[in-house]
Formats: structure tokens, C-alpha cells, sequence
């Protein structure tokens, strides 16, 4: 079994996994804004921008905690963008088979 806190990983998997971190926050972060304009151009009431202020301290939440690297907690962290559609298992090729594996089973989960 893959011991994810004794790994040590290479340069070049650190660059690959932080530029997966910023392709998925970067994707997460557009929708989030798309979503934003098109709530926001419809607020015809208070309680809609109630709602619009509830939904981004909600997000901003989510995303600040989703994103943080954090060496300790990064295969689940991939296993849930992989899951939620901001990454793909293909964006973190160069990163060891075992990691991979476990990611894309965790995904599945």
C-alpha cells in the first residue's frame, strides 16, 4: 500500500501537481463566475441577492480550503476534483503509477 505521508515526490511531480491544482481551480473558478453573472443579471428581489451573497461566502469557503497544497491530503484532494469534473486523471500523468492508481480508484468512489 502506498504510504501518501512517506512518499517524497520529485521536482517535476511537485511542478505537475501544483499546475493540476491551478488548471482545476482556474476551470472551477470560471463556472463559478459564469454562474455569478447569470444569477446576478436576474436579482429582482433582496432575498436573490441574499442568496447570490450566501452562495459565494459558501464557494469562497469550498475553494480556499479545496486548493490549499497540502502534500498530506493531495491524492484525495485529486480525488475529488477528478470526481467533480475540474480534473482530469490525464492532466497528472508524470506522477508515480501508485498515486495514479489510487487517485482514479478514489475518484471512482
Amino acid at each position: 500500500m502506498l504510504q501518501i505521508t512517506q512518499t517524497k515526490w520529485s521536482g517535476t511531480e511537485e511542478k505537475i501537481a501544483k499546475q493540476a491544482l491551478k488548471t482545476a481551480y482556474e476551470r472551477e473558478t470560471s463556472a463559478l463566475i459564469s454562474n455569478v453573472r447569470a444569477r446576478a443579471s436576474s436579482i429582482t428581489e433582496l432575498d436573490d441577492l441574499w442568496s447570490l451573497h450566501d452562495l459565494l461566502s459558501t464557494k469562497r469557503f469550498e475553494i480556499d480550503g479545496k486548493y490549499a497544497y497540502n502534500i498530506t491530503t493531495i491524492v484525495f484532494d485529486f480525488a475529488r476534483l477528478v470526481k467533480e469534473g475540474w480534473l482530469y486523471l490525464d492532466e497528472l500523468k508524470g506522477l508515480k503509477p501508485e498515486m495514479l492508481s489510487k487517485i482514479s480508484a478514489l475518484a471512482r468512489m
